[in-house]
């Protein structure tokens, strides 16, 4: 064994010098730490977990908008219940096949949560932000020049009979829902895997059946304000915009008083990826 290491080695990378399936490279306890944070700082690490955000936030978008652009294009193709129920679904799948690579966020509303609880390091949140834009705007621009339809007809509004203040409350209550779900799913190092697979897209689901008829049940900044630029139609955005943040902001709240302050492995393995995450307290669960 090497006493020192090239920055960014995998001990687990057939590529590494020396490395085979059969004598797998070992290390101590100390070059595994410093390696880590080694790789912290490589931008060819990071640049997977923002590639992982486009990619998710794109086919999020595409099932949440494009359920009700098919259906204004061929009305009657998607009932409601399909419409509502497909993003919660897709998301779901998203967990299960990306969140170790970038905690799979898919929401501006998530990735402020989990930086302010400190599972998520804020230096990451600029890229994130700007990613999960980015796949909403791909995804709504796709659907509008594939379906032939304006993209205004996949967004979030308010419904004829409420006004906006509340749809603005409902979209707060429901985002309090819905990051308190995540945030409590990570907490048993369970947003990666199965549970907080079915947890989130079983919640995604159900607001939208009961929910939906007043305010979209958009729950995502990015998945309405995608659409909103692409048609050029920004009626009622801050709605969409303030009520998810103000509900994100109040389950981290929530989570503080019910589980005290975060920042341990499990929260932070959730909200980073299994790639190298940055642990606030190793010692918390």
């Amino acid at each position: 064994m090497t006493d020192h290491l090239e920055p960014h080695q995998d001990f687990n990378d057939p590529e590494v010098p020396g490395h085979s399936d059969s004598t797998p490279l070992l290390a101590t306890a100390e070059q595994r730490m410093a390696l880590m944070v080694r790789n912290f700082d490589d931008p060819s690490r990071e640049w997977r977990r923002v590639c992982g955000e486009v990619f998710g936030t794109f086919f999020l978008v595409l099932v949440a908008a494009g359920g009700p652009m098919i259906d204004h294009s061929i009305p009657g193709s998607v009932g409601r219940a399909a419409a509502v129920v497909a993003p919660g679904l897709m998301v779901m799948a998203i967990i299960l096949f990306m969140g170790r690579v970038s905690g799979a966020h898919l929401n501006p509303a998530v990735t402020l949560a989990f930086s302010l609880r400190r599972d998520f390091p804020w230096r990451r949140v600029p890229a994130y932000l700007v990613a999960q834009l980015a796949g909403a705007l791909a995804a709504a621009w796709f659907l509008q020049v594939v379906v032939n339809v304006s993209a205004h007809f996949g967004s979030s509004y308010p419904a004829p009979s409420h006004s906006a203040t509340a749809a603005f409350l409902m979209e707060a209550v429901l985002t309090l829902g819905l990051v308190s779900v995540i945030l409590g799913t990570a907490s048993g190092a369970q947003q990666v895997g199965l549970f907080g697979a079915l947890g989130v897209g079983g919640y995604i689901a159900l607001a939208g059946l009961w929910a939906s008829p007043i305010s979209g049940a958009s729950m995502n900044p990015a998945r309405t304000l995608g659409p909103d630029i692409v048609s050029a139609d920004l009626t009622s955005w801050w709605v969409y915009l303030a009520g998810p943040l103000l509900g994100a902001l109040l389950a981290v709240g929530m989570a503080f008083l019910l589980r005290g302050p975060g920042g341990g492995q499990a929260g932070s393995l959730a909200a980073q990826g299994a790639i190298n995450p940055r642990i606030m307290h190793p010692g918390k669960a």
